[in-house]
């Protein structure tokens, strides 16, 4: 039996990054010497087993034959008589392909059989072998790699096989769990628009994100937009996300905060009048497609209903301002309209130029969500239900009141 750690725990080691999770693979051994020695098996397509004290995963080494289409059109071999090499043959990327073995003897011997080595070195994401179009996972792995390593290009050969793939209706296979979970890490990486580059590139986005993809080319405003095109922008905003450390939730808003301008009639370019209310039919077909959680999935209708009405708050009175909080949920949920206006800020932001400009729209919009809740509203019911009135003349009576509360709070300082 032989022990050896490989993946991404290598790969982040050699290149002097913190390592999370290591994974390990076992050569030699069957599922029956695994058990005896106190590892827990756990996998449930191959054999993988949690090692009795610290819990990491230690896999036999494995063969993959493809038997279907998509990611689990396989039928997986774990034997004794399998090699190493052979298990990292089936890996995605030559850097993700590298071992150490484990054995104290060998002072730590680096067993790098494709070439992750020189990989790594020269910032390459290169495939290991032709068998990387049997996934079609690894269209969106290779996407997020980019956008983890910024600094890497995707290898010609690689792009190429990728482009085949998706032309073979590789990617139409793909199931919306696996494709969450890759968008997910992607867009919280350091460089998140690398990833919509890359899937660009090789034509998958327009398969899974065609409400995306149709952004460039179409222009906007240059007095607003200086990048003018709205693909250019969403990269810029979303780069904007990752350096502002927004959560995922905020990172997906703005990803999908201006998809109406994908379908504005070409005879209105580059105006956009009523994109929002399209971008937000377009997002709730997006995320049933692929099953968003609704956390993102709500923040991102109201960003993209609301985003331009913010943008222009500084014009609004205070029935208006406390009518859009109203709309925003602000009231009730205040933590999310925090997101929230953290995704509008990554919007004005992420614009050539204006990386660094100032967003004063979001103090303003605090200062007018505290007068909101400063106003005392059980005790105006109370009030109102002790002269006989009603709950629509109740409402009435807050809503006053709160815009009453916020015209003052806006009244410029006489000190």
């Amino acid at each position: 039996m032989q022990i050896y750690m490989v993946g991404g725990a290598v790969r982040d080691q050699l290149l002097g990054r913190p390592v999370n999770d290591r994974d390990w693979v076992v050569v030699g051994a069957t599922p029956e010497q695994m058990t005896a020695l106190g590892y827990l098996p756990v996998g449930r397509d191959f054999p993988v087993f949690l090692h009795p004290q610290t819990r990491e995963e230690y896999a036999l080494a494995r063969t993959e034959r493809k038997s279907g289409r998509g990611y689990r059109g396989f039928v997986v071999q774990a034997s004794p008589d399998v090699t190493l090499e052979q298990d990292l043959a089936r890996r995605d990327l030559t850097i993700n392909a590298i071992a150490i073995s484990a054995d104290p003897a060998s002072s730590g011997a680096i067993i790098d059989p494709y070439g992750g080595v020189q990989d790594l070195q020269r910032r390459v994401l290169r495939h290991v072998s032709d068998a990387f179009r049997e996934d079609p996972v690894r269209i969106l792995r290779v996407a997020r790699f980019a956008a983890r390593f910024a600094d890497f290009s995707v290898a010609p050969e690689t792009l190429q096989l990728m482009r085949e793939m998706v032309a073979h209706g590789e990617a139409d296979h793909l199931v919306p769990e696996r494709v969450w979970q890759e968008l997910a890490r992607g867009l919280m990486e350091d460089k998140p628009s690398r990833m919509f580059e890359v899937l660009r590139e090789c034509g998958a986005l327009r398969v899974l994100l065609p409400e995306v993809d149709r952004l460039w080319g179409v222009p906007q405003p240059p007095q607003h937009h200086p990048e003018v095109d709205t693909g250019v922008h969403l990269l810029l905003v979303l780069d904007m996300a990752a350096r502002l450390h927004a959560p995922l939730t905020v990172r997906f808003a703005c990803l999908t905060h201006d998809l109406g301008k994908g379908t504005t009639p070409p005879d209105i370019l580059p105006r956009h009048i009523g994109h929002e209310q399209r971008s937000v039919q377009l997002l709730k077909g997006l995320c049933a497609r692929w099953r968003v959680p609704n956390d993102c999935r709500e923040l991102a209708e109201v960003v993209a209903r609301e985003h331009g009405n913010i943008h222009r708050s500084g014009d609004l009175g205070a029935a208006a301002l406390v009518r859009l909080l109203e709309r925003c949920d602000a009231i009730r949920k205040p933590q999310r309209f925090e997101e929230i206006l953290l995704a509008c800020e990554c919007d004005v932001r992420g614009r050539l130029g204006r990386e660094n400009a100032p967003y004063p729209q979001a103090a303003q919009l605090r200062a007018a969500l505290a007068a909101v809740q400063s106003v005392a509203t059980s005790e105006i019911a109370a009030r109102a239900q002790s002269k006989g009135l009603g709950g629509e003349k109740i409402g009435e009576l807050i809503h006053a009141a709160r815009v009453a509360a916020v015209a003052q709070a806006l009244q410029p300082s006489t000190h």
